[in-house]
């Protein structure tokens, strides 16, 4: 099946602060808030949400298109994709710009500060999905703006069944551009914080946007993911990490997984399931594309949480 994947490739630098952000944040001094965290450290690493979710299909067998754009100094990036066994005919390297970069400060309560530099994510990809006589389907996530609004109505025009997934960037739409995208999807995949700014956006209620798109993807950190479609409500349980390192892309790696199970044609209540086994090993390494395994590790394990 071909897989399109749009939304960022950018290098992470990731930050732990060696405390809990609630212990130096005045409640009542909000609105002059001016406070520096001394941080153990800074790790570059490969990020952005299309490159977190291709990593984690590339590891489950598959060979994602990304669909994005990259800087002047995406040639390490492009290295590593490459050596994935992943192609770069979807990402559009714009020259005079650095790749997109995230700053992420992480304390020890999993609570996360981020700074986020576009860079090329301010430029459209400009790729025209083709996938031909073959069986398609697309992911929408976090990247360049009118990107996230063109593709979903491209895969509609196309017949590609695709998942909205429009995370950090919720606020940065319309209540009407959302809808826009949610309207015709396969599903829409949130937690349930950004699940509330959509209703409070567009003003919809959970049903309401169960009109629009077939199902409801909710993922509830460490208490798993909620799946609702027509009619049915399905809790899907967490699968249990051997440690906790860093949850910085459980969600990148859970989409990974989800689109894993749909590939091979199961529901997604079953798909979820692979998405919370993804997500385990992704939160076990400190970094979004640091976990790995073999797809017989991978099976073995999701056996072993959910076989009953």
């Amino acid at each position: 099946m071909r897989i399109y994947v749009s939304g960022s490739v950018a290098f992470d630098r990731i930050m732990s602060f060696p405390g809990k952000f609630s212990d130096h944040i005045l409640p009542d001094k909000i609105h002059i808030l001016n406070v520096c965290f001394l941080v153990n450290g800074l790790d570059e690493r490969f990020g952005g949400t299309a490159g977190n979710i291709a990593y984690s299909l590339a590891l489950l067998g598959e060979k994602p298109v990304i669909v994005s754009t990259g800087g002047k100094d995406f040639a390490p990036y492009a290295e590593r994709l490459e050596g994935l066994g992943l192609s770069l005919e979807g990402i559009r390297r714009v020259e005079d710009e650095f790749t997109a970069g995230a700053y992420i400060t992480t304390d020890q309560s999993d609570n996360q500060i981020t700074g986020f530099n576009p860079g090329a994510m301010k430029h459209k990809a400009g790729y025209k999905p083709d996938p031909g006589a073959d069986e398609a389907l697309a992911i929408v996530s976090p990247g360049n703006l009118q990107d996230m609004l063109d593709y979903p109505a491209a895969y509609r025009k196309q017949g590609i069944p695709y998942i909205f997934d429009p995370g950090q960037n919720i606020t940065a739409l319309t209540g009407d551009q959302l809808l826009g995208a949610i309207n015709g999807s396969r599903a829409l995949v949130t937690n349930d914080y950004e699940l509330q700014l959509i209703m409070n956006a567009t003003g919809k209620t959970r049903d309401e946007l169960l009109g629009l798109t077939e199902a409801l993807v909710t993922t509830l950190g460490e208490q798993g993911s909620l799946v609702a479609e027509a009619g049915k409500e399905t809790r899907i349980k967490p699968a249990k990490p051997k440690k906790v390192a860093d949850p910085t892309g459980a969600g990148d790696a859970f989409r990974a997984g989800l689109i894993k199970g749909l590939c091979l044609g199961r529901g997604l209540a079953d798909a979820a399931l692979l998405g919370s086994t993804c997500a385990a090993y992704c939160v076990e390494k400190l970094g979004t594309q640091e976990h790995a395994f073999t797809q017989d590790q991978f099976w073995a394990r999701h056996k072993e949480n959910f076989s009953s």
